[in-house]
């Protein structure tokens, strides 16, 4: 099995993959950053950080890895695929 095989694909700007892909708290309010997510709901809370580092897949509640994941925007991939290959 290759590498993009094994990774979730998630469309972060599609309403399925948002009900589908959670923070690991359950709440939909994330965002991807260059090496992790941020959720607002979370980081709304005192003494809660809103970085983490794995989506909930609420199919089977299985926490992926920011690594494992591969997110695409309508023009393309996000930065997780650009920061496999390496800097210039």
């Amino acid at each position: 099995m290759s590498d993009d095989e094994m990774m979730a694909t998630v469309r972060i700007e599609d309403r399925t993959d948002r009900w589908r892909f959670t923070c690991p708290n359950g709440h939909r309010s994330w965002e991807p950053t260059n090496h992790h997510f941020w959720c607002a709901k979370c980081a709304r809370q005192d003494g809660v950080d809103g970085a983490f580092h794995n989506l909930r897949d609420r199919r089977d509640g299985e926490l992926l890895p920011r690594k494992e994941v591969r997110l695409l925007t309508p023009v393309g991939p996000y930065d997780c695929d650009l920061d496999r290959r390496g800097s210039a």
